[in-house]
């Protein structure tokens, strides 16, 4: 959860965060650095099945220290990372060192991008904590070429007072977007965490039109 340092949640309010203050531990939690081989194998899996078969461009918004960047840029992509915070940049940029990859710092909500550029938008952990996800959405569909991609990876954590946004929430909010959407389940997946998990994880994948032009 790399955004959020005061925005209300989709569906409740974000804590606020100092991420400069938080980028020197970010890593030690299993699913952020993905230093434990069997995670970043899950990680890694998964990633290849939600991003385009062929390299192209990924924005990942919200990236952190760049730990699905550089799986994504492993996989043979170009990637855009965006994040509020320069110490999580100043990470993430030495992670992907050498690597097709550029870091910029901004709003994930409102990404220095052009519109039209990505094939996909990479977004962990963050939707859940900006205000007007429609809206958010709306804007993260214009960055996408034709027949691209959005993939949240999205929850809701706690049980006393629990946050985040849940499954049929996102799903219900990208279906006047007129595209197809995918939801896959993650809570079942120990690998992906680190541990056995028993709250509300999923992935969403949304799949933009192919603008077919006639002979």
């Amino acid at each position: 959860m790399k955004q959020g340092a005061g925005g209300g949640g989709a569906d409740s309010a974000a804590p606020r965060v100092d991420w400069d203050a938080a980028a020197a531990a970010f890593d030690d939690e299993p699913d952020h650095g993905l230093r434990d081989a069997d995670v970043r194998r899950a990680w890694s899996g998964r990633l290849r099945s939600w991003l385009p078969a062929r390299p192209g461009d990924v924005l990942d918004l919200g990236c952190g220290t760049g730990s699905l960047s550089l799986l994504a840029a492993e996989q043979g992509h170009g990637v855009t990372g965006v994040d509020l915070s320069p110490a999580m940049l100043e990470r993430a940029r030495a992670k992907l060192a050498g690597h097709d990859a550029v870091f910029l710092t901004g709003d994930a909500a409102l990404p220095p991008v052009g519109e039209r550029c990505f094939d996909a938008v990479l977004v962990r952990h963050v939707l859940w904590t900006l205000p007007e996800p429609a809206r958010v959405l709306r804007h993260w569909r214009s960055l996408l070429r034709p027949g691209g991609r959005l993939v949240l990876v999205e929850g809701v954590w706690g049980s006393t007072a629990p946050v985040g946004i849940p499954a049929d929430r996102l799903a219900a909010l990208l279906a006047p977007l007129a595209g197809r959407t995918r939801v896959e389940h993650l809570s079942g997946d120990p690998a992906l965490w680190g541990r056995a998990v028993d709250d509300e994880r999923y992935a969403v994948v949304w799949s933009s039109p192919v603008t077919r032009t006639t002979p």
